[in-house]
């Protein structure tokens, strides 16, 4: 089993950044690919950015291309989505997730996620 606990989240206004952290505890950390999803009200759960065990390999959506940047520090077990230039589109509950490979859709553990919102 592996836990994680999200945190980061918030009200920003349009243009503004914020940076999300994961933090895992469990079984080995190193041990998974990770990924950030998020739900918007009325949508269907999305993956945005996913990164592989050793971090070299990092997966995003379109629509964050450019703008959010997934990140992991092994040795403490967090791995960070920093949302850069962010638009009322994505707000959202946003989830970390665990899994065995970065590229894949499904993952194994989930978050409890948290609230983005960002105002126009």
């Amino acid at each position: 089993q592996v836990q994680l606990v999200e945190s980061g989240g918030g009200l920003v206004q349009a243009g503004g950044s914020l940076r999300l952290s994961c933090a895992a505890s469990g079984r080995t950390f190193n041990n998974y690919a990770m990924a950030w999803f998020r739900q918007a009200p009325g949508k269907e759960r999305e993956r945005v950015a996913a990164i592989s065990l050793s971090g070299y390999g990092r997966w995003y959506a379109d629509p964050v291309k450019g703008r959010f940047t997934i990140s992991r520090d092994n040795t403490k077990s967090t791995v960070y989505l920093q949302m850069n230039s962010l638009k009322p589109e994505d707000t959202a509950v946003y989830y970390c997730a665990a899994g065995s490979n970065y590229l894949a859709s499904t993952y194994n553990y989930w978050g409890q996620g948290t609230q983005v919102t960002v105002s126009s």
